[in-house]
């Protein structure tokens, strides 16, 4: 169960250094309206956990990145518009964002830095340089990473969130991703998530696309 208290303080937090000590507004309805959204009852993998585990992930890459506030509130905003059935969640998320922050004290640049890392997150590839990119990146993918019984759980609320999706189409769809994130010469970008994190989620995924393979494969 997530610590709601928990998770506002956080948001505070980064809201308030990206402001870079400046005055603003209250920063809990921010955080309430962050919160309905990722409570939302569609969701079954991008949820608070997930959430939380972005945040965590973050926060032990932040040696790592140019603006750490910055791509906490990233972190935030990346799947706050999220409806499994629709293709422009990352842009509308990003808009979202650049509505939200200026209204809650945040600079012009750092609300601009917010939205181009959200919409990262289409890709997941970022820049070499990228710091901001890269932090965002590898805490939003390092589920991938995770031990089997964790990425069985992750795989399997991904495919209630796409409970609409007929089995075949789904299978498709999915053996798609995960030829494309095998595709980049590395998932993970940061020093970090390149020793702890690369070679688990290859494997991973390289299993995960086999089992999605055999169950193509026709009866005899």
């Amino acid at each position: 169960m997530a610590d709601l208290d928990a998770l506002r303080d956080r948001f505070a937090r980064a809201l308030r250094g990206a402001r870079g000590g400046a005055a603003g507004p209250d920063p809990a309805p921010y955080a309430d309206n962050l919160l309905a959204r990722w409570r939302e009852p569609q969701r079954r993998y991008h949820t608070l956990a997930h959430l939380t585990a972005v945040l965590d992930h973050v926060d032990l890459l932040r040696e790592h990145a140019a603006d750490p506030d910055a791509v906490r509130l990233a972190a935030w905003f990346h799947d706050a518009v999220y409806l499994p059935e629709r293709s422009e969640n990352e842009e509308r998320s990003a808009r979202l964002a650049e509505r939200a922050l200026p209204e809650a004290g945040v600079p012009e640049a750092t609300t601009a830095e917010v939205a181009r890392l959200v919409r990262l997150t289409v890709s997941h590839d970022p820049a070499d340089g990228d710091r901001n990119g890269q932090v965002l990146c590898d805490a939003d993918l390092a589920v991938l990473a995770s031990p089997p019984s964790a990425y069985a759980a992750y795989t399997a609320a991904v495919r209630e969130e796409y409970h609409f999706v007929p089995n075949d189409a789904f299978r498709s769809g999915r053996a798609a991703v995960l030829r494309q994130l095998l595709a980049l010469p590395r998932l993970f970008r940061t020093p970090y998530g390149q020793r702890e994190w690369e070679a688990t989620a290859r494997y991973n995924l390289t299993a995960e696309l086999e089992m999605l393979s055999l169950d193509d494969t026709p009866a005899p």
